[in-house]
């Protein structure tokens, strides 16, 4: 059973995640909302909660209540449980691989197959080309032939496809599934996406604004990354250059997730390797939390 909840790192999370430490906000709120969370986190780590035990729990009390998959990495606790699956792993010895990072609530099942390349969006003439390149491999660098990556990010002006308010987004637009050849390469021609901020007065803005804290996320890219054998992987990168890459409201910075952007001749360039980890070390599946269908 890991104990992470009492170390430096985790109380500096409760700090953040409660805003402690901001001049603004409602101080009685914020007291509140760290002893809350630290008994969550301290329940998870007791009763070695599986995520699956946590996301039902959360689709269970989020009924009617549409935000609760903000709320949860607003609040930390998509990213703390992101740090336990680490801890556990540690404990039986394992390490290596890409690192995981929060899935977010906005992944839609059904995005349209491609083999090797793709192209994601259909306006890439609104806003700057960028090429994502990368290849799948195991550990030790043996390309991972016949991997599946599974990839999704907001527009231009930080809204998803199936979650646009404004309706302007096309079905599955800037969302893919690539099957990588033998040599594990896969590659999406597709645009910069923004960052966004939470629906301005929804639940999720107004506990950021009581607590003192803004609810922004950088602009960013998501991965699921599949291959037999292998384990499961959750992860995303962050935009090196957007000005809150270190200070994302859900917590998904992670180190190696903000790789280097290159420019030239207006096409930006993105490298980003995913190493899986066999399921040999141990098991390691897809959370089966709710997610939309189209």
């Amino acid at each position: 059973m890991t104990n992470i909840t009492p170390t430096k790192p985790i109380q500096d999370l409760l700090d953040r995640a409660s805003g402690i430490n901001q001049s603004e906000g409602d101080e009685r709120l914020k007291t509140v909302t760290r002893d809350l969370l630290e008994q969550v986190f301290g329940l998870i780590e007791r009763h070695d909660l599986t995520e699956d035990e946590v996301w039902g729990a959360v689709s269970f009390l989020g009924k009617g209540a549409e935000e609760y998959g903000l709320i949860m990495p607003g609040v930390g606790i998509e990213h703390f449980m992101d740090l336990v699956l680490d801890a556990r792993d540690a404990e039986i010895g394992i390490d290596g691989g890409t690192p995981r990072t929060i899935e977010g609530p906005l992944y839609v099942e059904g995005a349209p197959l491609s083999e090797g390349s793709a192209t994601m969006s259909e306006n890439e003439d609104e806003g700057e080309r960028l090429i994502i390149t990368g290849v799948i491999s195991a550990e030790d660098g043996t390309p991972l032939g016949g991997a599946l990556v599974d990839i999704w990010h907001a527009d231009t002006r930080g809204f998803y496809s199936h979650f646009d308010p404004t309706e302007q987004n096309a079905p599955y637009n800037n969302r893919r599934k690539i099957r990588v050849g033998a040599d594990g390469r896969y590659e999406v021609t597709t645009i910069m996406p923004s960052g966004y901020a939470c629906p301005p007065d929804g639940s999720t803005d107004r506990l950021m604004t009581a607590l003192g804290r803004h609810a922004a996320r950088p602009a960013h890219v998501h991965f699921f990354a599949d291959a037999e054998g292998y384990r499961h992987l959750t992860t995303q990168i962050n935009i090196a250059d957007d000005p809150l890459v270190n200070d994302d409201f859900a917590f998904g910075t992670r180190d190696g997730l903000a790789p280097d952007i290159t420019r030239e001749n207006g096409v930006a360039r993105i490298q980003f390797d995913l190493v899986l980890v066999s399921n040999a070390k141990g098991e390691g599946a897809r959370s089966h939390r709710e997610r939309l269908s189209a």
